[in-house]
């Protein structure tokens, strides 16, 4: 009894109230994300991979701590990859494409942000 007036006390602080709702929102943002799978991608070829495939390998390793988002081919189980990749890009779009390297030389830094904004 005393637990669920500890919860009540907890959801009258709204400050704890807005943390709280913030964090779940944020979990439910990632486990819907972890079930769309990547464009391109077969889920009936993944599913013959699997099955396979042992759970003992370093795909099934890097499985469990994704939560299976690895074996779906989630989008959020590129993780930081595609901002990696995006980012490379943009620098050799420098040597070649004439905007890119007006913004780089002229611009400096704030140019750079302004174009990862875009």
């Amino acid at each position: 009894m005393k637990f669920i007036q500890t919860l009540k006390n907890i959801w009258k602080i709204k400050e704890l109230r807005d943390r709280i709702l913030y964090t779940l929102g944020l979990l439910m943002v990632f486990r819907l994300g972890s079930f769309i799978v990547l464009p391109g991608v077969v889920p009936s070829a993944l599913e013959a991979n699997q099955a396979a495939q042992g759970a003992n390998d370093l795909l099934g390793l890097i499985n469990i701590f994704t939560g299976g988002a690895f074996n779906n081919a989630s989008i959020f189980a590129l993780g930081i990859m595609p901002y990696i990749t995006a980012s490379i890009i943009v620098q050799l779009m420098g040597f070649a494409v004439p905007y890119f390297q007006r913004l780089q030389q002229h611009e400096g830094e704030s140019g750079r942000k302004r174009n990862s904004i875009r």
